[in-house]
């Protein structure tokens, strides 16, 4: 009888686990090659995977919101198409995946740094011989639960161990002794006091630092974050107090781009089938000034200066949900315009319809943030972690300017916008950030009207 392990794939440098969410096949049902078999959640995105064998799923090793390792097996498959027989026989014994348990214990655990000190060290096994997987521990060390206090918690995980949503569930939970709903409507004067004195910065805690005291009117709504909000929260918080964020601002004159874009963009529409917006231009400018100036397309680890040999841009995409997520335009810089705008097109339908991959998201030396959408003339954007600097786009507008001719000044209609260029100031000096936000302002007011597609 054959039979193919389903194991959870690696699916980014930095993600180590993820939440099984939904089987989208029961056991005994028939599965296609490449047919959506489960969806998982990790901490950067969620997902469905496909089947990597056609045949009947003869078992499901993990339940729905269970927590499973990269590399671990979570389904079986039969592929001599007998199911009942299959599912009759011994399954045999799943071996060992290649990346261990431990060593991803290991390389977590020397990744993870946290700043209270007074806090105890939970360790992978407790005294009641439970193990616990690095992000619950995690999530321990940074809400200051005890070695011993996390022994007493009732695992609905597999053999009883704890997952994440059941540490989380202890946490939100602690103090009140009862469940709270996630909207509260208040009808009296409450106060809210923070009862920690700690914020939770992505991957640990800065002790002293404590949250506003509220004051909730009658009326107030307490909604509670969703998990790509609670996500989003603490990278940004994260990256403020990493990176000392400066902001240089640039102002460039984009009309031969638009006379240009109003004059092709039916051609395009015809020719490619896909609408040509002011992104892939864009782009194309910011990807020609980072290999002019490679120094804003690095990573900083501790005293070392990562120099990335790709140009990955990502383009900051609003989500339908009012969150953000980032997709990567991989190797931007050897794409030409129309390979760089199927790219654009390609990630942000794929994003407004969360369809995105693991992939689409990692990777990325440089990011682009269009502000402009909203009608904002500029921005001071946040440092997307672990790079050095981020570029906001400002709204298009037509505005007087002086206008120099070899007859002389003069005034006219121009299309504008601001460049607001942030940056690592550990890094980059302003004299780098500045002439980086310069050059593509020059790129993009140099743009040739004649161009062809």
């Amino acid at each position: 009888m054959a039979q193919i392990e389903i194991r959870l794939p690696k699916m980014g440098e930095s993600v180590t686990e993820a939440t099984i969410t939904n089987w989208l096949k029961n056991i005994g049902d028939t599965v296609n090659l490449d047919e959506p078999l489960v969806e998982v959640a990790t901490d950067k995105v969620d997902n469905e995977l496909p089947s990597e064998a056609a045949g009947i799923l003869i078992k499901q090793l993990f339940d729905k919101d269970q927590v499973a390792q990269v590399g671990d097996v979570i389904a079986i498959i039969s592929t001599d198409g007998d199911g009942g027989s299959a599912a009759s026989e011994p399954i045999k014994e799943v071996s060992t995946p290649s990346v261990s348990v431990e060593e991803i214990t290991k390389s977590i655990d020397n990744a993870i740094t946290t700043a209270n000190l007074n806090s105890e060290i939970i360790e992978k096994n407790g005294a009641s011989g439970k193990f616990y997987s690095p992000l619950v521990r995690s999530i321990a060390e940074k809400e200051n639960i005890s070695m011993s206090e996390l022994d007493t918690l009732k695992g609905t995980g597999q053999d009883g161990r704890v997952t994440k949503t059941d540490i989380l569930d202890y946490v939100k939970n602690l103090g009140n002794g009862s469940t709270t709903s996630s909207i509260v409507e208040v009808s009296q004067p409450v106060v809210a006091i923070s009862t920690t004195s700690t914020t939770q910065l992505g991957g640990g805690t800065i002790s002293g630092i404590k949250e506003p005291v509220i004051t909730l009117n009658p009326g107030d709504e307490i909604v509670e974050m969703d998990r790509m909000r609670k996500l989003i929260a603490d990278h940004m918080v994260m990256s403020v107090h990493v990176s000392p964020h400066v902001t240089s601002y640039v102002e460039a004159d984009v009309t031969n781009i638009v006379n240009w874009r109003n004059k092709v963009k039916k051609e395009f529409e015809k020719r490619e089938g896909e609408s040509l917006t002011f992104t892939p231009i864009f782009m194309e400018a910011i990807a020609k000034a980072i290999k002019d100036f490679p120094g804003v397309n690095v990573s900083v680890s501790g005293t070392n200066i990562i120099v990335r040999k790709d140009i990955n841009l990502g383009m900051a995409t609003a989500l339908p949900s009012g969150n953000l997520i980032v997709p990567v335009i991989k190797n931007a810089d050897r794409l030409n315009l129309t390979g760089i705008a199927k790219a654009v097109n390609e990630l942000a339908n794929k994003a407004r319809n969360n369809k995105l991959k693991p992939e689409d998201i990692q990777g990325g030396t440089y990011t682009v943030t269009n502000v402009g959408t909203f009608g904002n003339v500029m921005g001071t954007p946040i440092i997307n972690q672990p790079q050095v600097a981020i570029l906001a786009l400002g709204a298009i507008r037509k505005i007087p300017a002086v206008i120099e001719t070899p007859d002389g000044d003069f005034i006219g209609i121009r299309q504008k916008m601001f460049l607001s260029h942030s940056y690592d100031h550990r890094v980059v000096d302003g004299a780098l950030g500045g002439k980086f936000v310069r050059r593509v302002a020059d790129y993009l007011e140099q743009f040739d009207v004649n161009r062809e597609l």
